[in-house]
């Protein structure tokens, strides 16, 4: 929540994905949110997720991050991180 889209926030969310090596994927939606799956060692997880409510791009402004359907993987589902479209 907040102003996320049309700011890179998605390039950007790739990118420090791919430095912490998570793999998933983060798309824009309808309602102006930016939505994503994101899957790797917990301790990157917690760093990601501190990066999206703090930082994201340069030119973003982040309101309000949710983070839902938390769980342990035996296997991951992706084997990169994308821009869904």
């Amino acid at each position: 929540y907040g102003r996320v889209q049309g700011v890179f926030f998605r390039k950007y969310t790739q990118n420090q994905a791919k430095i912490l090596e998570l793999k998933g994927w983060v798309r824009n939606e309808f309602d102006g949110t930016v939505t994503g799956i994101m899957q790797g060692q917990p301790n990157k997880i917690e760093i990601m997720k501190k990066w999206l409510s703090t930082e994201g791009s340069p030119h973003s402004r982040i309101d309000r991050c949710e983070f839902s359907q938390e769980r342990w993987l035996t296997e991951p589902e992706f084997q990169t991180f994308e821009i869904s479209h």
